[in-house]
């Protein structure tokens, strides 16, 4: 069986993984749905005093899919993130894009 015949629809995937941050009182807002099967994800983390870390998912040789980091900053001013994410919408509408606010901006969906 090949590596997309296993894969969980990202729709579903995401859905999950906000039924299990919202158990865990963490805020978490899906800000544009995607292509339901697999689109990938672009994730803002917000420490919500105006920085950001954004992230998105990209595959490594092995097709196994992970996150870096978009811009070599770590941590971005928020306006930055709000700008690549719109221009990231219009280049790829497939894309998903949640927000999560944390004081300390780690990733919740590395697994």
């Amino acid at each position: 069986m090949s590596f997309e015949e296993t894969r969980i629809p990202t729709h579903l995937w995401v859905e999950g993984k906000l039924r299990e941050l919202s158990a865990q009182g963490i805020g978490v807002y899906v800000t544009h749905k995607g292509e339901k099967m697999d689109g990938l994800v672009l994730l803002k983390l917000s420490n919500m005093q105006g920085q950001s870390r954004l992230l998105t998912q990209q595959r490594d040789i092995d097709g196994v899919m992970g996150w870096i980091n978009v811009f070599d900053d770590d941590v971005i001013d928020e306006s930055r993130a709000d700008d690549y994410i719109a221009r990231a919408k219009d280049r790829d509408p497939d894309q998903w894009v949640i927000e999560i606010e944390g004081s300390d901006m780690v990733n919740p969906f590395k697994d």
